[in-house]
């Protein structure tokens, strides 16, 4: 049966829908596309060989979400969409609570309507706070140091109850660290808006001139070079995450948090010069003020994924630096070249207005 992927056209979504169509699953993908691009879906259908229906809706719109429930038989969800800036988090947290706590709540209320009760939910490893030592595991204490990170955070608790009133229902949490990397054929990859907030798409756009110059905050964290450590992931070894966390949860019900990162730290000049190395391509930057509340070092303990769901990230950092220049270069301007119109949809419609594509 089909699996409904809100937020679908985004980084992490778009690569997840590849990965769920090369393994014979059908999907159905919603975003509104506030924080993404219509291209992107073209791209997926390409690389995959196959079409897939597509609706612009906004989790905010209960009746045009249910609509999607009402034309398609949906077996789980896999639900990425919400807003993920931390920064425009802190300046807009009203904004934050509703769209991505609302929205949420649209879409379980839909869910329970129509009897779908199987979620892998995109959490992040923003539930942990400030970890006061490192590998982190599920079981460490949780809060959140901005409003993006309590949403997440927000979002698990209410899942949590909504297990303990209804055992019918099979949720996974799956708590990323730092995904960067693309797709292989460097079709889709990351295309943040603005100033990317995220190192890897920052190096790669000063690589490919798009940016003067990489600002690193701080140097005088308690590591071996300064700089801030953190556990960087393959986006394809994530993507391939939620294909075994649909299993589960497919096969079982309850509840489970899990880890999705590679165990392993590396400092943000650590990983300018892996960049530098697998690229040879240089990138100039300049130590800035720290960020407030940014932790020293950051890694996963991802044993729990390994033992409960035969998952682990297999790609090198060295393959994740290659794909992520390979991505920009191809694209400088991400997805805002040599767009692709197609299927019926208005893509420049706006959010919560309703219609449906086959990509082709």
């Amino acid at each position: 049966m089909p699996i409904l992927v809100t937020g679908g056209a985004g980084y992490i979504g778009s690569h997840t829908c590849v990965e769920l169509l090369n393994a014979g699953y059908e999907i159905i993908v919603v975003d509104n596309l506030m924080n993404s691009k219509q291209e992107s879906l073209s791209r997926i259908s390409e690389i995959a060989g196959k079409s897939f229906p597509f609706y612009q809706v906004d989790l905010l719109n209960e009746q045009e979400l249910e609509k999607v429930f009402i034309e398609n038989e949906i077996d789980a969800v896999i639900h990425f969409a919400g807003l993920k800036a931390v920064g425009e988090s802190v300046r807009l947290p009203l904004r934050y609570y509703h769209n991505n706590i609302t929205g949420t709540i649209n879409l379980l209320n839909i869910m329970k309507k129509y009897d779908v009760n199987r979620m892998v939910f995109s959490s992040s490893a923003t539930v942990y706070g400030m970890p006061e030592r490192v590998p982190i595991s599920e079981d460490f204490p949780l809060s959140a140091l901005n409003p993006y990170g309590r949403t997440k955070l927000m979002i698990e608790e209410i899942l949590t109850d909504l297990y303990k009133s209804d055992h019918k229902w099979s949720i996974a949490l799956l708590r990323y660290f730092n995904p960067i990397g693309a797709h292989k054929s460097g079709m889709i990859g990351e295309d943040p808006n603005g100033i990317p907030n995220n190192l890897m798409p920052y190096i790669t756009q000063v690589a490919v001139g798009k940016l003067p110059e990489l600002s690193v905050f701080g140097n005088d964290y308690p590591t071996a070079d300064g700089t801030g450590i953190r556990d960087y992931i393959h986006v394809v070894d994530l993507a391939k995450g939620h294909l075994k966390a649909l299993e589960k949860v497919s096969t079982s019900n309850g509840i489970e948090s899990y880890n999705l990162g590679t165990g392993k730290g590396y400092s943000v000049l650590e990983m300018v010069e892996a960049f530098e190395v697998a690229t040879g391509v240089s990138v100039p930057y300049k130590i800035v003020t720290p960020r407030p509340g940014d932790a020293a070092i950051c890694f996963a303990d991802a044993s729990k994924a390994r033992k409960e769901m035969e998952w682990a990230a297999e790609k090198s950092l060295r393959e994740m630096c290659e794909d992520s220049w390979r991505w920009q270069s191809k694209n400088p301007n991400g997805y805002d070249e040599n767009l692709i119109q197609t299927g019926t949809g208005n893509p420049h419609s706006k959010s919560g207005d309703f219609f449906h594509v086959k990509i082709d």
